[in-house]
């Protein structure tokens, strides 16, 4: 009944501390040398290896590390075997603190700003009051409800969108493609936290952003593969968007003559706006382990159909 945990020294040893202190009698691994494969009925890592199912044949449950299972999702596991991905408050509270510094960002038009500076312009700008600005949301999950629950006290109009229902005290909530289109139409500030899937795949691309309000401007800190780059360039040059916050690319990092990394519209920073804590980890998966070893789901479960 091993755990294996492939990961960075650092993180490793703040696990290791925990399991010993609050799960003693999980075994835990950190060097897959050390342990029998077929011992292993827990994993942990970011990188899963091709060929997991004959390499740990016996896995019962395969953990991310972070918030995102994308990583595995063309890995064939194990007959049975749950997917879990990272649900911690240290992650989500970075992710919530970058929302909120790319909206605040993009709502007083900083990057205009900073274009002038280096043309040593002094222009005042055109804006609009916190209660005009329509902020949305993409991805109704733990990181966009928490996002959304920080951008609540600057007074935006808020919105989000996700697959099926939502219901979100303050947020006016969409779903399905037609409360897509609905939400798009009437968004300033478009965020995008939505999971990876074969649905959202390249979701944010010329068609989408025509459909928002011209001048609109996007924060993009989901995955690398939901945006098409050369849709998103030709949309700020045309001025259909106004600015751009990009944290996630696809590759990472970008080639060196990527326009990216020097258009004057684009806040580029490389896949820095959440981070998985250690120590929080440690113990959301520990208690995790303790519901699975009593018989109940993981929080974070993946529902192998939805992809998320």
């Amino acid at each position: 009944m091993a755990f294996l945990m492939l990961s960075y020294p650092e993180r490793v040893e703040v696990f290791r501390r925990a399991f010993a202190r609050d799960l003693p009698s999980v075994p835990f691994y950190s060097d897959a040398t050390q342990v029998d494969p077929h011992a292993v009925r827990y994993l942990m890592t970011w990188t899963f290896p091709d060929d997991l199912a004959d390499r740990y044949p016996n896995l019962e449950v395969i953990f991310s590390v972070g918030a995102g299972i994308d990583q595995v999702a063309q890995t064939p596991v194990p007959p049975g075997a749950k997917l879990v991905r990272m649900i911690e408050s240290g992650l989500t509270s970075l992710m919530r603190d970058y929302v909120v510094m790319s909206v605040l960002a993009l709502h007083r038009r900083l990057p205009a700003y900073l274009e002038q500076q280096r043309r040593h312009e002094w222009i005042n700008l055109d804006f609009v009051w916190a209660d005009q600005r329509r902020v949305s949301v993409l991805g109704l999950g733990e990181l966009g409800r928490a996002s959304l629950e920080a951008l609540k006290p600057f007074g935006f109009q808020l919105a989000g969108w996700s697959r099926s229902p939502k219901n979100i005290e303050g947020i006016h909530a969409y779903h399905g493609p037609d409360g897509l289109r609905t939400m798009l139409a009437a968004t300033d500030i478009l965020i995008c936290l939505l999971p990876l899937t074969n649905e959202t795949t390249y979701i944010l691309n010329a068609e989408l952003f025509a459909q928002l309000p011209r001048g609109a401007s996007l924060v993009q800190v989901g995955r690398g593969k939901h945006m098409d780059q050369d849709a998103l360039l030709a949309a700020l040059d045309s001025g259909q968007l106004e600015a751009a916050f990009v944290d996630v690319t696809e590759p990472e990092p970008l080639p060196a003559d990527h326009p990216l990394w020097s258009h004057a519209k684009v806040v580029l920073t490389p896949h820095i706006a959440a981070h998985t804590r250690a120590d929080s980890a440690a113990a959301a998966t520990i208690a995790n382990m303790q519901r699975i070893l009593a018989g109940k789901d993981p929080h974070g479960l993946v529902d192998p159909l939805r992809g998320y």
